[in-house]
């Protein structure tokens, strides 16, 4: 054998020696994606989650040089596309848009996943509800609102926003908990999502509802319906005259529904950090901004590590609201 060929194999075995030792295939870490991805949503097309997930994937694709296909995995409350991602294999193929719904649903007992079970790569987007009343109210301000709430017996004001415990729901018995209330002060009328709650409230069905002021855009902008407060931090750009409830009431309670990239427990670290990295490049670009920007989503960044830390600290939460609406079964 030729010297330059012995070296060449001497390399070449070397090279395979060391991805071995971390479980890959050769060149996998240097070459990655050398295949197309999968991109798992554990929600319908055509939702937020999903469109989220479309501008996302279309711009990895476009850093990455691969394509990354979405693919909708749907039912059991998104148990079924949450499951597809966790038992997926960690090889950096398959990756999803995990939702707030990870950190809620073992605690209904409806799957033993958590936000642990994954790999996190990023958070890339954060929506907090807001409390928006019909524009035939006679509810002006927040503080008006949650007066007449603390005035009147339990239940007899009405919500909805979203299903028995859900995110929307699970918000209003947080406030109610931060106002020092019963967590059914407010009853609570399922249904199968904002659009069709707002309808109801619109329509004079509901005193309140507690969905995403995106979600209740097209309502508000109907002049059916105006929105009082939101439970963020700070003031949502995209609507820059709702008030937050510390602004409004001195109560200082934040939520939300939040959506990041996560990959199959156990993915190389070195594959995370790229995909991390070029999230970043996701996130950052005018193309991202504007498109959320233009359906009033709210993009919030977190990397690997703070997305990790921001969803043990939902996990918490959720798990207290559950457990004061005696939703939990944990």
């Amino acid at each position: 054998m030729p010297n330059i060929t012995r070296r060449a194999f001497a390399a070449s075995s070397a090279a395979v020696a060391a991805t071995a030792g971390l479980g890959l295939k050769p060149g996998f870490a240097q070459g990655y994606p050398a295949r197309p991805v999968t991109v798992i949503v554990p929600w319908g097309a055509g939702g937020g989650t999903d469109a989220t997930a479309r501008i996302v994937a279309a711009l990895l694709e476009k850093d990455l040089g691969q394509p990354f296909n979405v693919v909708n995995r749907t039912g059991g409350s998104g148990v079924v596309g949450h499951s597809a991602i966790a038992s997926a294999q960690p090889d950096g193929y398959t990756i999803g848009m995990i939702t707030v719904e990870i950190s809620m649903m073992h605690w209904q007992g409806l799957t033993e996943l958590g936000p642990r079970s994954y790999t996190p790569l990023a958070l890339m987007n954060e929506d907090p509800p807001g409390i928006s009343v019909s524009a035939s109210s006679p509810y002006k301000t927040v503080k008006e609102l949650a007066d007449a709430i603390k005035a009147a017996p339990p239940g007899k004001l009405k919500a909805s926003g979203t299903g028995q415990g859900g995110i929307w729901h699970l918000a209003l018995v947080g406030w109610m908990k931060a106002m020092g209330l019963p967590a059914n002060q407010v009853g609570w009328v399922p249904s199968n999502g904002a659009a069709p709650a707002m309808q109801d409230l619109a329509a004079g069905g509901l005193d309140l509802c507690t969905c995403s002021i995106p979600e209740a855009r097209a309502i508000i902008e109907a002049g059916k319906a105006r929105a009082l407060a939101i439970m963020a931090p700070a003031r949502n750009p995209s609507f820059p005259d709702v008030a937050t409830l510390k602004e409004a009431m001195g109560i200082d309670y934040s939520t939300g529904a939040w959506r990041g990239i996560a990959a199959p427990k156990g993915l190389p670290a070195e594959i995370a950090t790229k995909l991390t990295a070029s999230l970043q490049k996701v996130y950052d670009s005018k193309e991202f901004k504007d498109f959320m920007g233009n359906r009033g989503f709210g993009t919030v960044w977190g990397d690997a590590a703070k997305f990790a830390e921001f969803m043990d600290k939902g996990d918490a939460q959720m798990g207290d609201a559950m457990k004061a609406a005696g939703l939990s079964k944990a």
